[in-house]
């Protein structure tokens, strides 16, 4: 990783009130070293942990603490902390401040600052393993997810309360690899490298009715194609989402299209698609529905049923057959067998500039996971085999290839 892409840059970086607070002075290090300008926000938690003459000594700037301290206000509001900042980092974050963040309370310094900034932002949680498994914490961590920030999810081990598990900081290099590729991704000061950009994502499952309260479906809960939407709006890019029945919220300046089945997905992109610069399909979209829909619940019988099913549009190979020059689809194969074959025979039939292909059999990857292993393909015969990783952070690297084929590099 070339550190150097933080000379000149400026970074807010928050420290929330855990144990891991002292592992902040290294990053802060870190980031001094590659060139950047810091500016620390401290938590009256986190003051508990460490002072902030500690990150003073090592930023030489002044440390910021209080929101109605007259002085820091009158030298450097919260306003100007946020604007100001290229990048923001907040390590460690508490369960305690993920919630704050994830429901938009403003009730300290930095907590304002990330509800101003316009800068892209990345958390890097630590807490106790039980705390982070819990039901509420990780809907907090999907809510943030979901609207684009960028998670650098904790690491297992041993904790600093005694138990094992999952929740400690990320290590150093990982948090800062998610600011560098951050920072490498702006050009021009904060001119985003996908302005002026038009993006068509599809997401989320597909449901086929077979009466008023069954459906056929599938387990797809949507992450990916949020994710990638959400990265994709933090770039500057014009993004419409068209998602089936899922339970996350629509990602921040993104314009979004809920829908049920795969007729209704096929309407929407096909008035979207023309006008589109590139095409994602991560939608996991039924193949069949019933070829007759039973306008009342169907009772239970004896023996067994019947059900007639017919195809539904295949909405990738009817909007791959429809590129224009210029125009980048891009392709996912969700498959549980032959994978590499089977990606490579979707490359050509639809018409795919990249094809992400992912093992759906492999547990704890792909459906209803936070986390996902691809290889990307393309048609000249490139593969690209990527270890597991959350979906937010293969989502920028997804995105950095499709920006390769707009600017011409590659297949």
């Amino acid at each position: 990783m070339k550190m150097s892409n933080f000379q000149n840059k400026n970074v807010l970086l928050g420290v929330g009130g855990g144990i891991a607070a002292y592992k902040a002075c290294e990053l802060l290090r870190r980031l001094t070293d590659s060139g950047a300008q810091v500016h620390v926000v401290l938590t009256k938690a986190a003051q508990k942990f460490i002072t902030a003459l500690t990150f003073q000594s090592l930023s030489q700037h002044p440390v910021h603490t209080d929101l109605f301290n007259l002085t820091e206000e009158s030298e450097m509001s919260h306003i100007q902390l946020a604007d100001q900042a290229d990048v923001v980092l907040v390590a460690p974050v508490t369960a305690d401040l993920l919630a704050k963040i994830a429901c938009g309370l403003a009730d300290d310094l930095l907590t304002t600052s990330l509800l101003v900034t316009q800068a892209p932002v990345v958390l890097a949680p630590s807490m106790n393993v039980n705390m982070w498994e819990k039901e509420v914490v990780q809907f907090n961590l999907n809510t943030l997810k979901s609207r684009g920030y960028h998670i650098v999810e904790p690491e297992a081990g041993y904790l600093a309360c005694g138990w094992e598990g999952k929740g400690r900081l990320a290590e150093i290099e990982n948090i800062l690899g998610a600011a560098h590729d951050i920072v490498t991704a702006q050009v021009g000061g904060k001119k985003k490298s996908l302005a002026g950009r038009r993006f068509l994502i599809t997401a989320g499952p597909t449901r086929e009715f077979i009466d008023p309260v069954r459906f056929l479906s599938n387990p797809s809960t949507g992450k990916m194609g949020f994710a990638l939407a959400a990265e994709a709006a933090l770039r500057g890019a014009t993004v419409t989402l068209v998602s089936g029945p899922v339970a996350l919220p629509p990602p921040s300046g993104v314009k979004y299209h809920g829908v049920t089945s795969a007729e209704e997905m096929l309407k929407i992109c096909q008035l979207e698609f023309p006008q589109s610069e590139c095409f994602i399909a991560t939608a996991a979209v039924g193949d069949y529905r019933s070829e007759n829909i039973q306008k009342q619940k169907g009772k239970k019988t004896e023996g067994p049923l019947a059900l007639n099913l017919v195809r539904t549009p295949d909405i990738l190979f009817e909007l791959g057959q429809k590129k224009q020059t210029g125009q980048i689809v891009v392709g996912f194969a969700a498959e549980t067998e032959q994978l590499l074959k089977n990606a490579k025979e979707k490359i050509t039939k639809k018409h795919l500039d990249l094809i992400v292909a992912n093992d759906v059999s492999r547990s704890g990857n792909g459906f209803a996971s936070n986390d996902n292993q691809v290889t990307i393909l393309s048609p000249s015969g490139q593969k690209t085999a990527l270890p597991s990783m959350p979906k937010t952070q293969l989502a920028g690297i997804l995105l950095n290839e499709i920006e390769k084929l707009m600017n011409g590099v590659g297949n």
